[in-house]
C-alpha cells in the first residue's frame, strides 16, 4: 500500500488501541516507538553496508567496545542486537515490557559523546509513560507488543522511505492533534499553515547555497521540516541546511528532535534546546567549553507559531538587545515579545514569518508603541489574515506576519485571505489554491480588489499605526440592493447589468443579444432561452475554442512527463513544473480562475504522487501486483484481520474492468439492476397489503416484511381470498427469482474478480501505460476541460437570477394578493356557524377588504 493507505491504517488501529489514554499523551508512545524502530533499522542498515552479515549482527553487543565505538562514530548511538526492534518482533509472545525498559536505559548510556545534544534524554517521555499502558506488566507488555506489530511495516531505510516515514509521522501527529483539543496547539501547526509559511520563506531564500533556519517554539518540528523541504527544492543538497529549535515542554522538545532525525537530517545540522525562549535566549555553548563552543545565533529565516497572548515577565527586559529598540510587550500578552525575539535573530538579508492573534494589529499601549517602531524602522513586509477556526484547539482568527531586517520598499502588503478555505470536520482548512494565491500575491505585490492592497507608510501613519486589515482591504460581499423603479414597474437596471462588465469585455456582442434597451436606464431580456443565446454567441464560441487551444497537447505533455519518466522524475519538483505550465497556458484566458485549475491538479496529485512513489520504490512491475484485500472482522468478540478477495496494488479493479473486461462487467451490472428491480416489486407488494392481510400470520408487523417460510400454506389455503393468494404467489416467485439471480451473481462476481486479478498480473507495459493514463491523467483533463462549461453555466444562472429579481412587480403582487383575498372571502361566505362564529368571520372579512 502507498504511504497514505499505510498511514490511515496505522492511525485507525492506534486510535482503537489507545483506550482511555488521552490523544495528546498516547502520541508520545506510538511516535516514540516509531523513532526507536527508525534508529534500530538504521543501525542494521549501517552494519550491512559495512560488510556485516545478518548472522554477524546477532553477535553485536555493548561488551565489544570496538563495535560500540564504530557504530557511535557513524550514527551517534549504539543499540545491541538483543535491543533491536527486529529482535523484539522475533520474540513474539516472549516479548516483555522489561525488554523496552532495559533497551531505553542502555540507549541513554551508549550515546556518542559528540551527539549528546541530539539524543540525550530523547526517550524520557516514553520511558516514564510506559506504566500508563496497563496496570500490570502483562497488560503493558501486550499493549507495547500490539504497537510494535502495528508499526513494523513502516519503511525507514533510504531517502524514499524517509519521505514515507515523514508523511506517516506527520499524519499521526495531525490526527492526534485533531483529537487532543486545546493541547493540540502545544505540538502541532496545521500542515497547510506550515506549508504556506514555508513557501513564503523558500521564495526569499531560493538563490542561497547554505542556510540556517530557526523555530523558537518548535512543537513537533513540522514548521522547520516543511521549510527545509520547500527550500531544498531550490538547492543542490539538503545537507546544506542547518536546523535550530527551542521548545519549553520536555516531551514536545523530544518530539522535535525525533522528527528532525527521522527526516534524514544530519545530526551535525540539528541544534535543539529545551528551555524558555523568552528567558533563555541564545547564544549557545557547551558547559564543558563555554568559550570554544560559544555561538551567537543569526539565521537566514525564523518561523514560529508561539502560544497566543501568553503571560510573561517583562521585568528588566528593557535593556535586552531583543527589545531595546522597540519596547517590551505587556506582561499579559507576550505576542510581541516572541515577534521581537524572532526578528532579533535574523540576518540583515533574512526573513521571518510568525502566527499571531489579530489583536497585535490594533491593540494600544506598549503594543501600539512596538508596532509604531516596527513600521518606522521598516520591518513589516506583509500581513496575511487567515480564516478563523483554522488551528486545533482555538477558533480565533489569526494572522501571519512577514518581517525582514532590510527592505528596499517602505510599504506593507496587507492580504485578507480569510475567505479562502474548505470546511473539513470541525475546522477550516487552507486549500492548495489558497496557499498559491497568497504566495503569488506576495511575489507580485499588486493590489487585488477585495483581496490585497499595497499600503504606503504614510497611509499607515494617517491611521495612527493601526494595521487592522478591514481598514485597508474590504473583502465583504456586495450587499443585495433593489432598484425602486424596477421593483414597481419591472425591467432590469442597466447599473446591475454593468456589474458583469468582465463578461461583456470577454464577450463584446453578448450583451446586445441578451438585452433589449429602451433608451432608459432599464433593459429587458430578449428571450427566456438565456442558455441558448450564450451557447450560440460567436464571442462565447471563440472563448471556448481559445481555451481548448490553450490546453492543446497538454494530455500528451503529462503522459511524457509522468508516465514515460515515472521511475526517475523528482516528485516535488514535477508538481511545481506542471502547475507552472497550467498557469502559463491560462495567462491570456480571461474569466477563468487559474487557481481553480491549480486545485484540480493538487486534488489528483495525492493519487499520482503516491503511485509514483510505489513505482520508484518497487519498479513499474508493481502495476502487475495484486494484494489480498484485508479487512477487520469480529470473531468471538475479537477483531481479526481476514482476507476478502483481492485489490490491485497500483491499479484499481474497477478501472481494469472498465478498460479490459467491460462486457463481463456490464453483464454483472445488468443482473444487479434486475435484483434491484425485483426488490422494488417486492416492496410494492408489501406496501400494498391491505389491513386485513397485515393481520395474517405471514406478515411481520415489527419488521414490515413477509415471512417467507409461512406463505406456502396461505397460497394453498382456498379459504384465503384469491387476490391475497395471487399476491403471495407473485411474491414467492419474485423471491425465488432473486435467490437464483443472487446465486448467479455471487459466482460471476468471484469469476470477474479472478479474471481481473489475472488481467492485472498479465498486463503488457503498453497496457500499464494506458491504465496509468486513465487513472492519473484522464480525471485531471476532465476537470480542466470542465472549467469553461462551469463558468458559462454559472454566468447563465446569474443572468437568470437577475431577470427573476424584477420579474414580478409590486403591482403584480398587489393584484395577486387582491385575487387571493377575494377568493378567500368567497369561501368564507359559504361557511355557517353560530352567531359568535359569524361575527368573527365578518370581522375577518373586513380585514381582508370585504363587507
Amino acid at each position: 500500500m502507498n504511504k497514505q493507505q499505510l498511514a490511515k491504517k496505522i492511525w485507525e488501529s492506534a486510535n482503537k488501541m489507545r483506550s482511555k489514554i488521552e490523544a495528546s499523551e498516547y502520541k508520545d508512545y506510538i511516535l516514540g516507538f516509531i523513532f526507536y524502530k527508525f534508529l534500530s533499522d538504521r543501525e542494521e542498515d549501517f552494519l550491512l553496508k559495512n560488510d556485516f552479515t545478518e548472522e554477524d549482527i546477532k553477535s553485536v553487543s555493548e561488551e565489544d567496545a570496538e563495535i560500540v565505538e564504530f557504530v557511535q562514530s557513524g550514527l551517534g548511538y549504539f543499540i545491541s542486537y538483543e535491543n533491536l526492534f527486529s529482535t523484539w518482533i522475533s520474540e513474539g509472545h516472549d516479548f516483555d515490557i522489561a525488554n523496552v525498559r532495559d533497551a531505553l536505559s542502555a540507549f541513554s548510556r551508549l550515546i556518542g559523546t559528540n551527539y549528546k545534544r541530539v539524543f540525550d534524554g530523547i526517550f524520557q517521555t516514553l520511558e516514564t509513560g510506559l506504566s500508563n499502558l496497563g496496570s500490570t506488566a502483562k497488560e503493558q507488555s501486550k499493549a507495547v507488543r500490539d504497537l510494535l506489530y502495528l508499526i513494523k511495516d513502516i519503511p525507514m531505510d533510504d531517502k524514499q522511505d524517509y519521505d514515507v516515514l515523514g508523511f506517516i509521522y506527520e499524519y499521526l501527529i495531525s490526527n492526534f492533534a485533531a483529537n487532543a483539543g486545546k493541547k493540540a496547539g502545544e505540538f502541532y501547526t496545521p500542515h497547510e499553515v506550515s506549508l504556506l509559511m514555508s513557501e513564503i520563506i523558500a521564495e526569499h531564500l531560493k538563490d542561497r547555497t547554505e542556510i540556517k533556519i530557526y523555530d523558537p517554539c518548535s512543537g513537533s518540528g513540522s514548521l522547520l521540516i516543511n521549510i527545509g523541504k520547500s527550500v531544498s527544492k531550490h538547492m543542490d543538497s539538503k545537507d546544506n541546511i542547518k536546523y535550530y529549535a527551542q521548545e519549553l515542554k520536555k516531551n514536545t522538545y523530544n518530539l522535535t528532535r525525533m522528527n528532525l532525525v527521522m527526516r534524514g537530517i544530519l545530526p551535525d545540522n540539528i541544534k535543539v534546546r529545551n528551555g524558555d525562549t523568552l528567558e533563555e535566549d541564545w547564544p549557545d555553548f557547551e558547559d564543558s567549553d563555554p568559550i570554544g563552543t560559544y555561538e551567537p545565533l543569526y539565521v537566514d529565516a525564523v518561523t514560529s507559531n508561539p502560544p497566543y497572548s501568553q503571560k510573561w515577565d517583562p521585568t528588566d527586559k528593557g535593556n535586552d538587545p531583543r527589545y531595546a529598540d522597540y519596547g517590551t510587550a505587556p506582561k499579559g500578552k507576550a505576542d510581541y515579545a516572541f515577534l521581537l525575539h524572532d526578528l532579533y535573530h535574523i540576518k540583515p538579508d533574512g526573513i521571518m514569518t510568525i502566527v499571531l492573534p489579530h489583536g497585535v494589529l490594533f491593540r494600544g499601549g506598549e503594543e501600539g508603541t512596538i508596532r509604531k517602531n516596527l513600521i518606522e524602522k521598516n520591518k513589516i513586509d506583509t500581513i496575511i489574515g487567515l480564516p478563523s477556526n483554522i488551528f486545533f484547539g482555538t477558533g480565533i482568527p489569526t494572522i501571519i506576519m512577514v518581517l525582514k531586517q532590510k527592505r528596499n520598499n517602505t510599504d506593507t502588503l496587507i492580504i485578507d485571505a480569510s475567505k479562502g478555505f474548505i470546511k473539513e470536520g470541525k475546522n477550516n482548512k487552507l486549500r492548495a489554491c489558497d496557499i498559491r494565491k497568497i504566495t503569488d500575491a506576495i511575489k507580485n505585490r499588486n493590489d487585488i480588489d477585495k483581496y490585497c492592497k499595497v499600503v504606503s507608510r504614510d497611509e499607515i501613519r494617517a491611521n495612527d499605526y493601526n494595521l487592522n486589515i478591514p481598514r485597508y482591504v474590504d473583502s465583504s460581499e456586495k450587499t443585495e440592493s433593489y432598484d425602486i423603479y424596477a421593483s414597481m414597474f419591472g425591467g432590469i437596471p442597466n447599473s446591475e447589468i454593468k456589474d458583469y462588465e468582465d463578461y461583456w469585455n470577454a464577450f463584446p456582442s453578448l450583451k446586445d443579444e441578451l438585452f433589449q434597451s429602451n433608451n432608459e436606464p432599464y433593459s429587458t431580456l430578449k428571450s427566456d432561452n438565456v442558455r441558448n443565446i450564450i451557447k450560440n454567441n460567436q464571442d462565447v464560441k471563440y472563448f471556448v475554442n481559445e481555451y481548448k487551444n490553450a490546453f492543446n497537447g497538454f494530455e500528451g505533455y503529462l503522459k511524457t512527463l509522468l508516465i514515460d519518466d515515472a521511475e526517475n522524475l523528482n516528485i516535488a519538483k514535477t508538481e511545481e513544473i506542471i502547475s507552472n505550465n497550467i498557469f502559463d497556458r491560462l495567462k491570456n484566458i480571461s474569466l477563468i480562475n487559474q487557481y481553480e485549475a491549480y486545485q484540480y491538479l493538487n486534488d489528483e496529485w495525492n493519487t499520482i504522487s503516491g503511485d509514483i512513489e510505489i513505482i520508484q520504490t518497487e519498479g513499474i512491475d508493481a502495476a502487475k501486483v495484486v494484494d489480498p484485500n484485508l479487512v477487520i472482522k469480529k470473531k468471538k468478540e475479537k477483531e481479526v484481520e481476514v482476507q476478502e478477495g483481492w485489490i490491485g496494488h497500483l491499479l484499481p479493479f474497477d478501472l481494469i474492468q472498465s478498460k479490459y473486461l467491460l462486457k463481463e462487467k456490464r453483464e454483472l451490472m445488468d443482473k444487479e439492476n434486475q435484483v434491484s428491480e425485483i426488490d422494488s416489486e417486492i416492496n410494492d407488494i408489501i406496501e400494498n397489503l391491505t389491513d386485513e392481510e397485515k393481520e395474517m400470520e405471514f406478515y411481520d408487523d415489527e419488521c414490515n416484511k413477509i415471512v417467507d417460510k409461512l406463505i406456502k400454506q396461505f397460497i394453498k389455503d382456498t379459504d384465503v381470498e384469491l387476490e391475497t393468494r395471487e399476491k403471495l404467489r407473485n411474491y414467492s416467485s419474485l423471491v425465488t427469482k432473486k435467490k437464483e439471480l443472487n446465486k448467479a451473481l455471487k459466482s460471476e462476481i468471484a469469476e470477474l474478480e479472478l479474471n481481473t486479478k489475472s488481467t492485472i498480473e498479465n498486463l503488457t507495459y503498453e497496457q500499464i501505460d494506458d491504465s496509468l493514463n486513465s487513472k492519473w491523467i484522464e480525471p485531471l483533463m476532465q476537470s480542466i476541460n470542465s472549467l469553461p462549461i462551469k463558468l458559462l453555466n454559472d454566468f447563465e444562472s446569474k443572468i437568470d437570477l437577475l431577470s427573476k429579481k424584477y420579474e414580478t412587480t409590486y403591482s403584480d403582487l398587489e393584484e395577486e394578493i387582491s385575487k387571493t383575498e377575494k377568493s378567500l372571502i368567497s369561501m368564507l361566505n359559504d361557511l355557517e356557524g353560530n352567531d359568535y362564529d359569524m361575527l368573527g368571520l365578518d370581522e375577518f372579512k373586513m380585514l381582508l377588504g370585504g363587507k
